[in-house]
């Protein structure tokens, strides 16, 4: 059964208040990238699943804000409670009780399909094979949403819903076996979480776009995650990736695996920037470490002759230990960040994203001041947050402004699970670093090499997706103007 938290029936302590309405429009332009989704599941026979999945979303809060969802299953029916907000606004230790069972999943989420809405929240839940149902948790974005559609004869919307549809829709198949037929028709980026009332099942698109991990709980069960870090808060030993086209299944008798496609590698380059958790592990290396490295790289790249060098909290921290390393200038913290204020590119109106990164981020005027900085961030997306950091830097006495970017220049949309803007809006798509450099006020501006960025990984050039920076996507995507036609269609739908 679904649980909404709106329906009287709903018990007391399994219903939760609707998080306040901000007032955030879906029709906001991000001004960074905005992350996907965090997907988590488990197999766990007596454990306390619900509260394991819970914590399981919180190390995966980062990759998604909006909304959470966690189901589970007795053996006997599937219980799923999703709400809008943070894990820890959608789940109370008395609603965790009441969701009983050995197998879970969980869900948090950013919307790249579909708006953003309680009705999209996930996981999905559909009745399905064999006197069961499913519940599904997807990351990523499909391409084929369309054709998807058609074939179910059904309107467009959001991808994971129709995806749970395509594998419910024949009552006379297994679970697995609808795996097997529906996987290799979807095309785009797709790590998945499904679940029935006895298993759990993961697989992963062909090319592995968007991260999905296995591990080993102390006392026999298994966990799978977006990524290792989900693992690590519940005592899970990592075992392998779910490798690229390939199907593993968690239950009773271990963890079994199908492959449904031949692997194709294109891992996402822009986690290793930015997405994911400084402490996940992905192909035997620390996120932390490359990001460190990457610091290091461009103090090799762009030095400069200043006085200290300063991180864009958080994600820039690691890159500008290592900028300071290589170049042996002094790190210092001379942005303090406030530790309660949503991101900046959720403000509804462009004066109040204005003021967002004052509310974020402050100078501590006795580190900038009289002084040339460094200024290490991760990425420059429409520019404009880097525009009033570099004025109020200045504002606070320092004498120069020196950006170093841990990423290339941004200069094409994702179409695999990233809501950036649109190529219009993505300042590195018609502007050159000189340009861009006087827009911002920086004193110098230098944005690490591709392939510098991409020697920093444990992965070769083309086992990566960095279709972002050169406009090489490994899967087909739509026209762009098909593509804000989508966009065009969810919000319509979320006025309806």
């Amino acid at each position: 059964m679904t649980t909404d938290p709106s329906d009287p029936a709903v018990p007391p302590d399994a219903r939760r208040l609707p998080v306040v309405d901000d007032g955030v429009d879906p029709r906001r332009l991000a001004e960074g990238p905005r992350e996907e989704c965090g997907v988590f599941g488990i197999f766990a026979p007596g454990e306390d699943v619900a509260t394991l999945t819970y914590y399981g979303l919180y190390a995966l809060q980062h990759r998604g804000q909006e909304s959470a969802g966690i189901a589970t299953s007795d053996g006997s029916r599937i219980m799923v409670h999703k709400d809008m907000g943070l894990v820890n606004q959608v789940f109370t230790p008395a609603g965790l009780a009441a969701m009983p069972g050995h197998v879970a999943i969980g869900h948090c989420r950013y919307s790249t399909t579909g708006a953003s809405s309680w009705a999209n929240a996930q996981p999905a839940y559909r009745e399905s094979t064999v006197g069961s149902g499913i519940a599904l948790g997807h990351n990523g974005n499909l391409v084929n949403t369309a054709e998807i559609a058609r074939m179910l004869g059904v309107p467009s919307g959001n991808d994971s819903g129709l995806m749970a549809d395509l594998l419910a829709r024949d009552p006379d198949v297994s679970v697995e076996a609808a795996i097997m037929e529906v996987a290799p028709k979807l095309v785009g980026a797709f790590s998945v979480v499904l679940m029935d009332n006895e298993r759990v099942y993961a697989f992963r698109d062909p090319h592995g776009i968007r991260p999905l991990v296995v591990g080993r709980l102390p006392k026999g069960g298994w966990a799978v995650a977006s990524e290792t870090s989900a693992l690590d808060i519940v005592g899970a030993i990592p075992v392998r990736e779910v490798a690229p086209g390939e199907l593993v299944m968690l239950d009773e008798d271990g963890m079994h695996a199908r492959r449904f496609a031949p692997a194709t590698p294109h891992f996402c380059l822009f986690e290793w920037v930015y997405l994911a958790r400084p402490d996940h592990v992905q192909a035997e290396r620390s996120v932390l470490f490359s990001r460190r490295e990457v610091g290091r790289q461009l103090a090799r790249e762009a030095p400069v002759d200043a006085d200290i060098v300063i991180a864009v909290p958080d994600s820039g921290r690691d890159a500008a230990a290592g900028y300071a390393s290589e170049s042996g200038l002094p790190f210092a913290d001379g942005l303090v960040k406030n530790r309660y204020v949503g991101r900046t590119f959720i403000e509804p109106t462009d004066s109040l994203r204005q003021l967002g990164i004052r509310l974020k981020l402050s100078p501590v005027r006795e580190i900038v001041g009289g002084r040339r900085l460094v200024v290490v961030d991760d990425s420059i997306v429409r520019g404009n947050t880097s525009r009033q950091l570099v004025a109020m830097l200045k504002s606070a006495g320092a004498e120069e402004v020196h950006l170093r970017i841990c990423a290339p220049p941004i200069k094409n949309p994702c179409y695999y699970g990233i809501d950036m803007a649109t190529r219009a809006q993505l300042i590195g798509a018609d502007m050159t670093v000189d340009e861009i450099r006087d827009y911002v006020g920086a004193d110098s501006l230098h944005y690490v090499s591709l392939q510098g960025l991409v020697d920093q990984t444990p992965m070769a050039m083309d086992e990566l997706c960095r279709a972002c920076f050169d406009g090489q996507y490994p899967i087909p995507v739509p026209d762009e103007h098909e593509h804000l036609a989508q966009i065009k269609f969810d919000l319509d739908a979320l006025d309806a």
